[in-house]
């Protein structure tokens, strides 16, 4: 049962934001930090903030009640015990909750904390104190594990990290002013690769309906990066028509050089790259050099299968040419597959449908608690295998950034971790967490022994 003191913090009428912690975290140097001034009391010593101090405060331009607490200890008796319950009885009536940690180590009161707060995870943010030093941005990291979608790292002595601190409580108050930030636009950028005469001009012409690339027989009539733009079921879409990429052996002419550099610089300025081959001839060498630059960028890619009109439509001569594609490049076994004619205009609708699809994939992303959900099933599925000192071991994950679409997982030992197992992950990750068409890249970080041994 709630207290007459802490229930009156709900007469002003304002959202109530909490800022709650074990003692001696750093929760009273937050609180003056964030409302500029220094109301409550800090000290080295714990527990001196004992009743919670509720002080208006302007977050962005919206009036909120912001709450410094006692320090939380969930084991003690006595004075510390009433504290204590002061401090959670703020949980029930807060619209937001700063759960402040230091990133120093994670305590066994911390795990105890995180735990209670469990019920609260979707209007809880994890503040982890202390980072006044770049080298201490990867201690984060460690808090990620107990599955709170929003973990912050600050610096309430020194003010680093208070602007991201704010905005994730604007947003999840939401009050994030609309007319400052307008819903963005998705626009979605094309390039259109392949050796020279796949057919590149022509699809780039059929895209904008206009002849913005010069179309001829003549293997190499683009010279240049031709950019042109388009709309589709509602969205723009950007599309860059590039120079045929050649073996270097094979290019004679400086301007052919400098085009072919444009357009491996132009697989940077796209999402997706449109992988242009000649049905009739199939997939070369070089088309495996494009891929390898499309993936290690972590690019979207579809392989485009040009000039269906061309083949004599007898039996599985398509399939039979997709089937090669795929033994001989396993390096694209994700990419989707599409054949058209651009010169008819065939299945080009398709192709487009496929594009969109490959682009919401590579902005996807995965909430940490999730992943952590999944990466217990996979690990109870296959356990990663025993090396000379012992078993490997996966403790947890979180998804980085997107695009490119990254992961990283914490490990008992990075070094001789088995490729095996780190490809069992990226398998899963397709399968479970529908990133089916899209490169995904996965990376191990190791755990400091000093962090308690959960394991997921």
């Amino acid at each position: 049962m709630l207290d007459s003191e802490t229930l009156s913090l709900r007469d002003q009428g304002l959202p109530i934001i909490a800022i709650i912690g074990r003692p001696n975290v750093g929760k009273s140097t937050l609180f003056n930090r964030l409302i500029r001034k220094r109301r409550a009391i800090t000290d080295a010593m714990p527990g001196v903030t004992r009743d919670p101090i509720p002080e208006k405060w302007l977050l962005g331009n919206h009036p909120v009640l912001l709450v410094d607490s006692g320090g939380v200890k969930l084991d003690q008796e006595g004075l510390d015990f009433l504290v204590t319950k002061k401090s959670l009885g703020l949980l029930q009536i807060a619209d937001a909750i700063v759960m402040l940690m230091d990133c120093t180590e994670i305590t066994a009161e911390d795990e105890m904390l995180i735990k209670t707060l469990r019920p609260y995870t979707d209007k809880t943010i994890i503040a982890v104190n202390k980072v006044d030093d770049p080298v201490r941005d990867d201690l984060v990291w460690d808090y990620h594990k107990f599955g709170y979608p929003r973990v912050v790292g600050i610096s309430s002595a020194h003010g680093l990290g208070i602007d991201v601190l704010e905005e994730n409580l604007l947003e999840m108050l939401d009050m994030v002013e609309m007319e400052e930030a307008p819903e963005e636009v998705h626009r979605v950028n094309i390039a259109v690769l392949g050796k020279p005469n796949t057919g590149k001009s022509t699809l780039t012409n059929l895209f904008t309906g206009q002849d913005t690339s010069i179309v001829s027989e003549i293997p190499g009539t683009t010279r240049d990066v031709i950019m042109g733009e388009f709309s589709y079921k509602g969205t723009p879409y950007t599309v860059l028509d590039t120079a045929g990429i050649r073996r270097k052996s094979k290019v004679d002419e400086d301007v052919e050089y400098y085009s072919v550099n444009r357009a491996i610089k132009t697989i940077d300025d796209a999402d997706v790259i449109l992988l242009m081959i000649d049905v009739t001839t199939g997939l070369v060498e070089q088309d495996k050099k494009i891929a390898q630059l499309i993936v290690r960028r972590g690019k979207g890619v579809v392989l485009v299968f040009n000039k269906t009109d061309l083949l004599s439509g007898v039996g599985n001569e398509l399939e039979a040419i997709k089937d090669r594609a795929r033994f001989l490049f396993p390096i694209l076994s994700f990419a989707p597959i599409v054949s058209i004619s651009a010169k008819e205009g065939l299945d080009v609708d398709k192709l487009l449908d496929c594009v969109w699809s490959v682009w919401r994939q590579l902005n996807k992303r995965i909430e940490t608690a999730q992943l952590n959900n999944y990466l217990k099933e996979w690990s109870d599925a296959y356990q990663p295998p025993r090396g000379t000192r012992g078993h490997f071991k996966v403790y947890y994950g979180t998804q980085v950034s997107a695009p490119p679409v990254r992961f990283l997982f914490f490990v008992n030992r990075k070094k001789d971790f088995p490729q095996g197992y780190i490809q069992y992950l990226k398998n899963c990750i397709r399968r479970d967490l529908g990133f089916t068409q899209i490169p995904v890249e996965v990376e191990l970080k190791e755990r400091r022994r000093n962090t308690p041994n959960t394991r997921l």
